[in-house]
């Protein structure tokens, strides 16, 4: 993906003011509108100015903007930071109906549809247009905080505009109750939480949309919990029970069969996420081998390549794989 310089496009400075930006907008639109312009690529250019003013124009879209496209430069490679708008409270459904660039789409369309579908439907209500507009903020949990559940003081910025004019990013802390199970992607409704209502009407919700933050150990798909199981080559070979330390603390024993091999995964049923159907725990195989730089571990891997000469682990892990293939038969 390329970045888009939006000053550029709009040929106004980093600092422009709000009315700087609309007076080149509506320049730009003048020129470029499809129904007037001659221009061969007037539609294409009219579609880079509207996504440029769209997020120009709204203050909280530019400050989300500014904080990742500074130093950046028109036509390079860019993607977005992990988790770059984590804790950014942005208000409204988002742009409906546009069509945007994938550049767009990858940092402010996510949000917006998310926001746009916590709110369908609501504006058949007579009091719609004087509720208040609600909220979206992404927000970074522990796995360990969906294990449990968890009561978390939560910062979230907003970028206002202060007496002067100029955008500054203010911070408001929540207390948010993470209900157990909750799952990567889940949005948290905190009702009230968003923009106040006009003329009495009822103010906005906040929806808090769920991510994981990267866990040492655990990987989470859904209500599947993902982690690797490292095995000594007796464990495998022979069979063995093992324990597995659980994100609540606790360790559960999992019976491991003879003959598992690197790569296979153990699947314990309802040990994942819990929910009302609670997730699975599977856990993937890691063969570890003792170093042959201790003597001890050397001496039975000489007994072992002289006692099997005919084994060939290129051979079986082929056959293995052509099983797989033909679907375990």
């Amino acid at each position: 993906m390329k970045f888009k310089d939006y000053y550029a496009i709009l040929g106004v400075a980093r600092d422009a003011g709000a009315e700087d930006i609309k007076k080149a907008y509506r320049k730009l639109a003048r020129k470029y509108h499809p129904d007037v312009s001659k221009e061969k690529d007037a539609s294409a250019r009219m579609s880079e100015i509207n996504e440029a003013n769209a997020v120009l124009s709204d203050v909280e879209k530019r400050a989300a903007y500014d904080a990742i496209g500074t130093g950046r430069h028109a036509g390079e490679s860019f993607t977005p930071p992990p988790d770059w708008d984590a804790g950014f409270e942005f208000r409204g459904r988002g742009a409906e109906g546009a069509d945007h660039s994938d550049f767009f789409e990858e940092l402010f369309g996510r949000m917006g549809r998310q926001a746009r579908q916590q709110t369908h439907g609501a504006q058949g209500s007579a009091s719609f247009s004087d509720r208040g507009e609600d909220h979206h903020a992404k927000i970074l949990l522990d796995i360990e905080d969906a294990w449990r559940g968890a009561r978390r003081r939560l910062t979230l910025k907003s970028p206002q505009i202060d007496a002067q004019g100029r955008v500054e990013l203010v911070e408001r802390t929540l207390e948010v109750s993470i209900p157990p199970g909750v799952k990567a992607g889940q949005l948290i409704r905190l009702a009230g939480q968003g923009s106040p209502g006009q003329a009495g009407a009822s103010a906005g919700d906040l929806f808090l949309e769920v991510h994981f933050r990267p866990h040492q150990r655990f990987h989470v798909e859904g209500a599947d919990l993902i982690m690797a199981l490292p095995l000594a080559p007796w464990e495998a070979a022979l069979g063995a029970v093992v324990p597995v330390l659980l994100p609540s603390g606790s360790s559960l024993k999992v019976r491991v069969p003879a003959g598992t091999q690197s790569g296979q995964t153990i699947t314990v049923r309802g040990k994942g996420l819990p929910a009302k159907t609670p997730g699975d725990l599977d856990l993937k195989v890691m063969v570890v081998l003792p170093s042959a730089h201790d003597p001890r571990a050397k001496e039975l891997y000489d007994q072992m390549a002289s006692t099997l000469p005919d084994f060939d682990a290129r051979k079986v892990h082929a056959a293995e794989r052509e099983r797989q293939a033909q679907g375990g038969s």
